[in-house]
């Protein structure tokens, strides 16, 4: 069996080398690493592979599955969770196997969502830079006590718990909303609806799928129902915000601070060094340009047990795609 890896970096031939290396239930993968992203331009390089492995900005859509089947691959490995970039419809018309990686580490997400919170909230990246300079001043960074705050989570699955966990352990009021609530968020917090959440919240987070729903839940008429000077908080999907509305929020100083590690359009931006580079996103200049915004590249799901866990559930899917057993985090089954 042989896997085309795309937009391989450093990391991810670590991990999954090591756990190809140590599983004994694939010891006969060949795995070959591409750093290029897989869209139909790029398919051809799968050529002679049964299995392409792919991350968040590859692009599968029709042309780029239809390439793909040409070439005899079939199955396509997520090692992630979510599958928004896949057209799914075409990949189960083709006979293509689908399968992600549902959980990995989302205490690692969790963690970096504090992470945003407090640097933002108490200005430490800025901090920072000061003192480096010989600056110990303190105005400038004055920030808030987070205890007994009020802290909506948009999305109570293992990442929207793992970051309802750590709120409530610091004496936050915590609300969640999510269309399918769990059970194990009634000692946590109280479940409301999205507006009263919006309405309340002194901190809203999200970590819910991108769906034709979700897309943009997060526009003009949502900032206009959040707390005046609340900060909202995305790791989870870039496009469940309008960055236009959130931009125009931020100005008019409703939106108090932003911190995002995913955008919309970070295909064209992240996971690649582009420092010696003119940006012409205008939008992410935009956004760079305000002292109350805080961005990082991705890098919630970017821990070593994280990468531990994507790589060995990426591998078992790999195992029920050989074997043709049941696949329990298949996303096309028929």
């Amino acid at each position: 069996m042989k896997v085309a890896v795309f937009s391989a970096r450093s990391y991810d031939r670590r991990f999954l080398d090591e756990a190809n290396a140590a599983s004994p239930t694939t010891p006969a993968t060949d795995i070959v690493y591409f750093d290029v992203a897989l869209d139909a331009d790029t398919a051809a390089l799968a050529q002679g592979c049964q299995a392409v492995c792919v991350f968040v900005n590859d692009r599968l859509d029709a042309p780029a599955l239809h390439a793909l089947e040409g070439l005899g691959v079939g199955a396509v490995l997520l090692r992630c969770a979510g599958f928004n970039n896949v057209d799914l419809t075409v990949a189960l018309e083709l006979g293509l196997f689908v399968a992600r990686v549902p959980s990995y580490s989302p205490e690692a997400v969790a963690e970096h969502t504090l992470a945003l919170v407090m640097t933002l909230n108490r200005q430490t990246h800025r901090a920072y830079a000061r003192v480096r300079d010989g600056n110990f001043m303190l105005e400038g960074l004055l920030g808030s006590t987070l205890h007994g705050k009020t802290v909506g989570i948009v999305g109570t699955g293992k990442i929207g718990l793992a970051t309802a966990r750590i709120f409530h352990g610091m004496g936050c009021t915590v609300l969640g909303c999510d269309p399918y609530p769990s059970p194990l968020f009634e000692p946590l917090g109280h479940m409301v609806s999205l507006e009263e959440l919006l309405a309340r919240s002194d901190i809203v987070t999200l970590h819910c799928p991108l769906t034709e729903t979700s897309r943009h839940m997060i526009d003009a008429d949502a900032l206009a129902r959040m707390k005046p000077g609340a900060m909202l908080v995305n790791t989870s999907r870039g496009a469940l915000i309008d960055t236009a509305a959130v931009i125009k929020a931020l100005k008019s100083r409703h939106l108090g601070h932003l911190a995002i590690d995913v955008y919309e359009q970070e295909s064209a931006l992240f996971f690649q060094d582009r420092s010696g580079q003119i940006i012409d996103d205008d939008v992410f200049q935009r956004l760079m340009t305000f002292p109350n915004v805080l961005v990082t590249g991705h890098q919630g799901f970017f821990t070593v047990e994280a990468l531990q866990e994507i790589s060995t559930a990426t591998l078992l899917n790999l195992r029920h795609f050989i074997d043709k057993t049941p696949c329990p985090n298949r996303v096309n089954a028929a």
